[in-house]
């Protein structure tokens, strides 16, 4: 899969450069977000841009800019659009959503993060799928829904719920904060890191002394996500305290 979406990459790259246009993927996880921006062999005249139409997305579109465009003036409205679906007499979950877009035929990497707010929701998606879910979708769960496009800056942005975790290490090594903010041994995190089941800002890690910092992203198989908030200050024993957010 990786090499497929590297493969992926520089075709639209090199489309890019040879019709001076813009080219991109379709929505991206996290994981394929992180191995991009790992990617060494991207074309010096294309610039990657990764995108996902509001405030801390966690899925992505891949931009490949010609050599005339940078950041500043890419206009995502040119390229990504948001519907805004309002239930009747209730308030489905993601699952709900999810599952009744991708049940119109809808594929997932068509549709970017969905926001949820009270009883409304707001679907990033591609122009291609925008009209589709916008005449189709009728009912999400149990409730009917209407829908409106909207413009993307009128989408709010998530509230995530945090909870926040103390803890000291001797060094700011994988295994050890790891152990930490999953609650697990270090011997567990250990056995967990070899098993390829611990990733380090969306890409597996199989180094238990991988050096951390603030800002890291870390996930467990089975435990979830969490963030190095801080990583300072020292005890009186000299162990560094660590503070996430899962």
């Amino acid at each position: 899969m990786e090499q497929d979406l590297i493969r992926r990459a520089e075709d639209l790259a090199r489309r890019c450069v040879r019709t001076a246009e813009v080219t991109h993927t379709g929505f991206l996880t996290p994981a394929e977000c992180a191995l991009l921006e790992h990617w060494d062999a991207r074309s010096a005249d294309c610039q990657l841009l990764l995108h996902g139409g509001g405030a801390e997305p966690e899925r992505r579109v891949a931009f490949f800019l010609p050599d005339w465009m940078d950041a500043e003036t890419f206009d995502p409205n040119e390229h990504l659009c948001a519907v805004e679906v309002t239930a009747r007499f209730g308030e489905p979950g993601h699952r709900d959503y999810l599952g009744a877009v991708l049940g119109l035929g809808i594929e997932r990497a068509w549709i970017g993060d969905i926001v949820i707010d009270g009883g409304t929701a707001y679907i990033y998606c591609l122009p291609s799928v925008k009209a589709h879910l916008l005449q189709s979708l009728e009912k999400v769960g149990r409730y009917g829904v209407r829908t409106r496009e909207v413009a993307l800056s009128e989408v709010p942005a998530p509230q995530w719920e945090w909870k926040e975790t103390e803890f000291s290490v001797k060094s700011l090594r994988l295994d050890a904060v790891c152990a930490g903010a999953f609650g697990v041994s270090r011997a567990a995190a250990a056995e967990a890191i070899a098993a390829g089941l611990v990733a380090r800002n969306y890409l597996p890690c199989l180094k238990p002394d991988a050096p951390i910092q603030e800002g890291d992203v870390l996930s467990l198989r089975g435990k979830g996500k969490a963030v190095v908030r801080s990583a300072s200050g020292l005890s009186r024993k000299g162990r560094i305290f660590v503070r996430v957010g899962r």
